[in-house]
C-alpha cells in the first residue's frame, strides 16, 4: 500500500493471486539473484568480511546517480560475488534461485552472468560456463522451472574482451545459453564498438539483449537497437521519454525488461509510482516485469507485479498481459511458451480473491 492510499482503495485493488499467475523471468543477474541469507552463510562459511551494508544494514541504501554512487553499488556487488568460491556455492544458487522463481509463479527464468567475473577461480570461462549449464539443468530438474543462461558482456571492459565471451555463448548456442547481453554502467563504453561481438551472436542465433535506455536515457536505448540488433532491452523504460522511439520499440516486438524496484534504488526514479509503466504500455510496447539484482535491491519477481497492481494501478487483465510480455519475449521452447500462456488464460478465467473486509 502506498502512502497516499487508504485501506479502502487497496481492499478495491485486491484480485487473483499474483504468486498463481505464470509468467517467466527474463532480467535477473547471477550473483544478484543469491538469497541475503546464503549470502551471509558464505561468507561465514569462507571467512569473507562483509560491510554492514550487506549485513545488519540491508538492503543498502543506493544510488547511481553519479560515478561514486555507481562504484559503491558495484563494490558492493563484487563483495557478494566473492563470496562464490566452490562448486557447490554455485550450485546452491541457482537450485534456490530456482526455488524462489517457483515460489513465485515463474515458469521459466533466464539468468545472465558474466563468466569473466568467475573464471579465475573456476578453471576458466569455458569450464565455469559448463558448471553454471549443469547446475542450471539440476536446478530445473528439481523445480520445474525451466532455465536458460545469457552470457553477458561488460561495457566497462575492451570490446574485444566482449568478442571473447560472445565466441563462448555461440558456443553453447543451443545447448542452454539463449542470448548475449552488455551490462555495467550505462555511462561507460561505446556502444557501437561492441557490435562486433554481437554480430558473432547473432550468426550464433542467439538473442540479442543489451541493458540500455535507464542511466543515460533514450540515446543508448536507440543506440542499442541501431548497432546491436536489440531483441530485448534490459530497462529500457526511458523510451517513454522519446515518442518516436516507444513507438518504434512498441512496432518492433522489441520487449522492455523493466525492474521498478531497480530504478527506484539507483535514483533513475524518485518512487515507484514515477516509473513510467503506465506509459510504455500504453504506447503498445511489450513489457517484463524483473527484479534485476533482488539481493541489492531487497525485492524479488511478485513484488514488481505487486508494485504494478497496488501503485500503477494495474487490474488483472493488465497484469495477466505483462505476464504474457515476459513469456512471448522469451526464449523458451515453443511448447513451454504454449503451456505457461495458457496457464495465463485459465489464471485470469478462475475466480478473484474476494476482497477483505475490515474487522
Amino acid at each position: 500500500m502506498t502512502l497516499s492510499e487508504t485501506a479502502p482503495q487497496a481492499r478495491q485493488r485486491a484480485g487473483r493471486d499474483l504468486r498463481a499467475l505464470p509468467k517467466a523471468h527474463l532480467h535477473l543477474h547471477f550473483t544478484g539473484s543469491m538469497r541475503h541469507s546464503t549470502l551471509l552463510d558464505l561468507a561465514d562459511e569462507h571467512g569473507v568480511r562483509l560491510p554492514d551494508a550487506l549485513r545488519e544494514d540491508w538492503p543498502p541504501v543506493l544510488s547511481a546517480a553519479d560515478e561514486k554512487g555507481w562504484f559503491r553499488f558495484q563494490r558492493l556487488y563484487d563483495l557478494a560475488r566473492s563470496v562464490l568460491q566452490t562448486e557447490a556455492d554455485v550450485r546452491r544458487l541457482l537450485l534456490e534461485a530456482a526455488q524462489d522463481e517457483a515460489a513465485e509463479g515463474s515458469g521459466w527464468l533466464e539468468i545472465q552472468v558474466d563468466p569473466s567475473g568467475y573464471g579465475s577461480r573456476f578453471g576458466g570461462i569455458t569450464a565455469f560456463t559448463d558448471l553454471v549449464l549443469d547446475a542450471a539443468r539440476q536446478a530445473s530438474t528439481s523445480t520445474g522451472v525451466g532455465m536458460a543462461i545469457v552470457i553477458a558482456a561488460n561495457r566497462t571492459r575492451h570490446p574485444l574482451d566482449a568478442r571473447t565471451l560472445a565466441r563462448l555463448a555461440a558456443q553453447y548456442a543451443g545447448r542452454g545459453v539463449v542470448g548475449f547481453g552488455l551490462s555495467n554502467d550505462e555511462r561507460r563504453g561505446v556502444i557501437a564498438e561492441f557490435a562486433p561481438a554481437f554480430a558473432i551472436a547473432n550468426r550464433a542465433d542467439l538473442l540479442s539483449v543489451p541493458h540500455g535506455g535507464e542511466l543515460r536515457g533514450p540515446d543508448s536505448a536507440r543506440a542499442c537497437l541501431d548497432d546491436l540488433g536489440a531483441n530485448r532491452l534490459g530497462h529500457g523504460i526511458r523510451s517513454a521519454e522519446d515518442p518516436a522511439l516507444l513507438e518504434r520499440v512498441a512496432a518492433a516486438g522489441v520487449t522492455l525488461e523493466v525492474c521498478p524496484a531497480s530504478n527506484v534504488s539507483l535514483g533513475v526514479y524518485p518512487t515507484a509510482a514515477d516509473v513510467p509503466l503506465r506509459t510504455i504500455r500504453a504506447a503498445g510496447a511489450r513489457v517484463a516485469l524483473g527484479a534485476d539484482d533482488p539481493l541489492l535491491f531487497g525485492s524479488r519477481l511478485l513484488e514488481q507485479y505487486e508494485t504494478a497492481r497496488h501503485v500503477h494501478g494495474f487490474d488483472d487483465t493488465e497484469l495477466a498481459g505483462l505476464a504474457r510480455g515476459s513469456i512471448e519475449g522469451s526464449a523458451a521452447p515453443s511448447d513451454v511458451r504454449r503451456r505457461l500462456l495458457d496457464a495465463v488464460d485459465a489464471w485470469l478465467a478462475s475466480d478473484p480473491v474476494p476482497p477483505a473486509h475490515p474487522k
